[in-house]
């Protein structure tokens, strides 16, 4: 995905920008490993029939919730760190924005809860929501600008790398941005938006991870 081609190093604020990489690079980690664990031990919840946001509601939502914003923080430190990093050349202005709008996207999410439904919590009625709540509603427009604005940021990168010929970089982001950008499957929906994460969270930490890398070089 991201590699350190795509970058140049800032010459100041360095151990600033050490900091904001690092918890840009753990926030995936946290993120996927938090999730993964509550979707293994909450009971009722089936990932083939529960988005994973819908491990926010119920007794123990907090949990998810948490998650939400402390993954939101480390994208927005993440966007702190390209901007001190990516200072040159195509995609400088527009790569540290777009990943601060994913971070922001993140934590409104997890402010803003989705609706329980199709029996999660234990003891909601099957079946879809009939009305949509407001903060349901204003998670779901959340995470659809945060997605939106990562898999943008990927095509830049894609772009950046391309005109560096760092081919396995370039086409890593653009593949990361066409999953990202694929419509929802109303009938795996769920699994995709699982498939989403885990490739948002990847190419946060590989872009993050690369930064670091090519400051210690």
């Amino acid at each position: 995905m991201a590699t350190t081609s795509a970058t140049a190093p800032a010459t100041i604020g360095v151990p600033a920008a050490r900091h904001l990489l690092l918890a840009g690079a753990l926030a995936g980690p946290v993120f996927l490993a938090s999730a993964a664990v509550q979707m293994l031990t909450r009971e009722g919840f089936v990932i083939t029939r529960h988005p994973i946001s819908q491990l926010s509601t119920g007794d123990l939502g907090w949990i998810q919730i948490a998650t939400f914003v402390l993954a939101g923080l480390g994208a927005l430190a993440l966007a702190g760190g390209v901007r001190r990093d990516v200072t040159e050349g195509i995609g400088r202005r527009a790569l540290p924005v777009l990943v601060g709008i994913f971070g922001a996207g993140m934590i409104a999410a997890g402010v803003f809860v989705m609706d329980p439904e199709n029996g999660f919590p234990i003891g909601t009625p099957d079946g879809p929501v009939a009305e949509m709540s407001w903060h349901g509603i204003t998670h779901s427009a959340a995470a659809a600008v945060s997605f939106t604005a990562l898999a943008i940021a990927a095509i830049v990168l894609a772009v950046r790398c391309a005109r560096r010929r760092a081919v396995p970089a370039a086409i890593g982001s653009g593949v990361a941005a066409l999953v990202l950008l694929l419509p929802m499957s109303p009938d795996h929906m769920s699994i995709q938006i699982a498939v989403n994460g885990v490739v948002a969270f990847t190419w946060t930490t590989v872009l993050a991870l690369s930064l670091m890398l090519r400051r210690a070089a």
